[in-house]
């Protein structure tokens, strides 16, 4: 049981620090829009600009 109490409070400790990070690091955290090299339609409300790019280039190699 005192190793769960253990491995339970030093994932709070990661936690709490990760938190603190970003509410510190002032960037905040985003996903990818869709990122990878898949056609995955895109469930961002306004598309992230790597999304834009690849959008962009997939045009310009089309037409």
């Amino acid at each position: 049981m005192s190793i769960f109490l253990v491995t339970f409070v030093v994932m709070l400790v990661v936690v709490f620090i990760m938190a603190i990070g970003v509410m510190f690091g002032r960037r905040a955290i985003k996903g990818s829009c869709g990122g990878g090299m898949s056609k995955a339609e895109c469930v961002c409300v306004e598309k992230c600009d790597k999304r834009k790019k690849l959008d962009a280039e997939a045009q310009l190699n089309q037409g």
